[in-house]
Formats: C-alpha cells, sequence, structure tokens
C-alpha cells in the first residue's frame, strides 16, 4: 500500500498541506528541540511546525545528545533549557544573561523525564519554566496534566517573555489549522467522545 504524498516543505499529506499558515519569525535565541524518537513518529506532533517558524531553528531527533557537537564548548554557559525547576531563573534574569540557545524537549511528559535521566549534562543547564494562564488548545491529543502545552504552545510562550517587543503568538496559525482539520477528519462526534470530554 502506497503512502500518501507528501509535501517537501510542510512534510504533511498534500491534502493537509499547511505550507499556507506557517509563519516564520527570527528570534534572539537559536532554538534546539530534542525530540523523542517515538514523538518524531506521530502525525500530529507540534514540534516540526516549530521548527519551520524560527528562523534557524534545529530539530534533533534521538535519546542521547552530545553536548558539545551540539552547542559548542561552552554549551553550559550559552544554553538555556526550558523547564519547570525550584531555582529557575526569572524572566529578568534570563534576558540579562544573553543566552545563545534555548533549548525545548519534545516527548511525553514521562519520555522527557527519560530523556533528562539519560542525558546528565541536561540537569547543568539553567531552566526557564514556562508562566502561561492559558490552557493548552492541543485539542487533538490528551496530556495527563492540566497545565500540560504542545511544544510549539510551549516555545511561543517562553519566547514572548524573553522578547519584549516581539510577539510569536502568529505562529500558532499552521498548529491551530492541523488541529482544525484533523477534528475535521475524524468527525465531530468521533473527536467529541475521544477528547473533548477528557480535557478540563
Amino acid at each position: 500500500m502506497s503512502k500518501r504524498p507528501l509535501c517537501s516543505h510542510c512534510e504533511r499529506p498534500i491534502k493537509t498541506c499547511l505550507c499556507a499558515e506557517i509563519v516564520t519569525l527570527p528570534c534572539d535565541f537559536q532554538l534546539i528541540i530534542l525530540q523523542d524518537p517515538k514523538e518524531a513518529k506521530h502525525a500530529l506532533s507540534s514540534a516540526p511546525l516549530l521548527e519551520k517558524s524560527i528562523t534557524g531553528a534545529k530539530r534533533i531527533i534521538g535519546e542521547t545528545f552530545d553536548p558539545i557537537q551540539l552547542l559548542g564548548e561552552d554549551w553550559q554557559a550559552t544554553s538555556l533549557l526550558v523547564y519547570p525547576h525550584e531555582n529557575g531563573l526569572s524572566q529578568p534574569q534570563a534576558v540579562k544573561h544573553g543566552f545563545k540557545h534555548l533549548i525545548l524537549l519534545d516527548g511525553t511528559w514521562r519520555k522527557v523525564a527519560r530523556m533528562i535521566h539519560m542525558n546528565p549534562w541536561l540537569s547543568q543547564l539553567a531552566c526557564f519554566a514556562i508562566d502561561s494562564l492559558n490552557s493548552s488548545q492541543y485539542l487533538i491529543r490528551k496530556s495527563p496534566r492540566d497545565d500540560g502545552l504542545s511544544t510549539i504552545e510551549a516555545a511561543v510562550c517562553v519566547l514572548n517573555e524573553l522578547h519584549d517587543e516581539q510577539s510569536f503568538d502568529s505562529i500558532l496559525g499552521a498548529f491551530h489549522k492541523m488541529i482544525e482539520l484533523q477534528i475535521q477528519a475524524m468527525g465531530l462526534e468521533t473527536f467529541q467522545k475521544n477528547y473533548a470530554n477528557h480535557r478540563t
């Protein structure tokens, strides 16, 4: 059975191509997305959209990563990890430091915890927690946490906080369109049965 033809840019089926919705913006950091291999196979992952939405962003799929190869010799001083931590930096501290790299981990909460365990160097990085008052719009995937956000939503929250005069909200357009198309494909009744009642 042949696979459906994919768009060469957005890598989605031609029928659900999102190229018209993708907005690409520059930011003050190089965005590094470390993606769990199983998450990379998920057709509704938001990380590929994020990679195409930020100039110079890199998405690396794997389980273990070499910080020097990935970030350079001074990786610890130049990199900020987006992850909740009791000693995480405040917004003014993060901005003042002038980090070069902003690292996001893409996978389920369990997979992300495993990624940190398998890459002890991640625990040596300064951390910045997401400060979002909005619930996730990732309506087509279930999260075990009420405050769980998709990777692209998390990135927008952090980038908005770390850029005083620039908003990154517009890159969510393609994400919202992907959700809309998937709900249409599964049918509203099926969506409501399997997903809508699951979320609070």
